[in-house]
């Protein structure tokens, strides 16, 4: 099976990918027609014919999934690690904010584990173990209301478009506004 981007499929789709293959394995030792197997799971003709290949040479344990085909970067180990630098704070590795960003992240696993990852493999790594992207409780302490009223009333106004005006028109943009 190929995936579009080029990846697999995850544990649990692995999971439900071998259930399938088993439920195969069952119509196989009742000596059912691969095509009823097939309509029957909603897989195609020629995956019943490879999985009842793999069944005859090897038995039931042919169908078992394999697992993950490479092994994560960073080991569950490896991210306890990770996981108390973390805790530590940005401040702590010299950044000048308590702001964790996905790339100083990034810049801390290659510094304490030396394994490079991508910004996005940054962000699955931290989602699996349960982390999730930093919201403020609170509005921030130097937040100056009346600054901001005063913003809102005369900044704002040329910032944002003009207002369309209303009146008899056409919603199609080829057509003149009827009157």
């Amino acid at each position: 099976m190929r995936y579009a981007q080029g990846g697999g499929l995850r544990p649990h789709e692995q999971i439900a990918r071998e259930r399938v293959r088993m439920l195969a394995a069952e119509g196989f030792e009742r000596g059912r027609e691969n095509s009823a197997i097939a309509k029957d799971l909603r897989v195609s003709v020629r995956s019943v014919e490879r999985w009842k290949r793999s069944w005859r040479e090897s038995g039931i344990d042919g169908l078992r999934c394999s697992g993950p085909s490479r092994r994560p970067k960073v080991g569950p180990e490896e991210f306890a690690v990770l996981e108390g630098e973390l805790l530590r704070g940005t401040v702590f590795h010299g950044w000048p904010d308590e702001r964790w960003t996905l790339s100083r992240v990034r810049t801390l696993t290659v510094e304490k584990l030396g394994v490079r990852l991508s910004v996005h493999a940054v962000w699955d790594l931290l989602r699996r173990h349960g982390w999730s992207c930093q919201q403020p409780a609170r509005r921030a302490v130097e937040r100056d209301e009346a600054a901001v009223a005063g913003w809102v009333k005369e900044t704002w106004p040329s910032a944002k478009p003009p207002r369309r005006r209303s009146g008899p028109g056409s919603s199609l943009r080829t057509r003149p506004p009827s009157r």
